[in-house]
């Protein structure tokens, strides 16, 4: 089965660039490429791509709240979110509203595919920094009403351990000696208890113990 991709870029040539490159991979289908913020919350629903490539500075609705709004409305893809600049803020708050990682633009193709396989398996690209910015963010949170720990199943517990790691879910399966489909069936159970939408939120929820 392909691995469905959304696009969300305002630029015409930039977009039409990486659609080449999302085009000619193996294995991978573009499912649409957008233009907008506005267009996104309207076709993401409905196209449910196992990965968005969203544009930070998107004009009108940026991508940051583009997400926001789509946690709102749908269980979130893994979306990566594009940027030229490495901006702090805007990164950790796309990673704060759901989005699992991010790229710096423009970026080549192999670079490109790279990243969507790597996050579409569990991965979470960013720098140490905006890790270190997103796990200070959490353990400032009083939301939860218990420690995140208590309530994870041992099970559950020891998939997080391994995505704390920096495993993906692959690794993750080899280590345990489980399926790649039970790994993902934890972690949708992990990110459920702990009430978050990405790895990135789910590990550093966790590491607030």
């Amino acid at each position: 089965m392909d691995l469905t991709i959304a696009l969300i870029e305002d630029n015409a040539d930039v977009r039409a660039t990486m659609l080449s490159i999302l085009e000619g991979a193996p294995n991978c289908r573009c499912v649409g490429a957008l233009s907008s913020g506005e267009q996104a919350l309207i076709e993401i629903p409905k196209l449910k791509p196992d990965v968005v490539l969203m544009d930070i500075g998107l004009t009108g609705m940026d991508g940051v709240e583009c997400v926001h709004q789509l946690s709102k409305v749908m269980e979130l893809p893994q979306i990566l979110m594009l940027t030229v600049h490495e901006d702090p803020d805007f990164i950790f708050r796309s990673l704060a509203a759901g989005a699992a990682g991010y790229l710096l633009k423009p970026v080549r193709a192999a670079q490109l595919m790279a990243a969507v396989r790597d996050v579409y398996a569990g991965g979470a690209p960013m720098t140490s920094s905006i890790a270190r910015k997103v796990v200070q963010s959490f353990k400032r949170s009083t939301n939860a009403s218990k420690p995140a720990a208590e309530s994870l199943s041992p099970r559950e517990a020891e998939v997080l351990d391994y995505l704390v790691k920096g495993d993906s879910y692959k690794e993750t399966a080899d280590a345990m000696g489980i399926s790649y489909s039970t790994v993902h069936t934890h972690i949708e159970r992990i990110y459920k208890k702990l009430h978050v939408q990405s790895r990135a939120q789910a590990v550093a929820r966790y590491l607030r113990v």
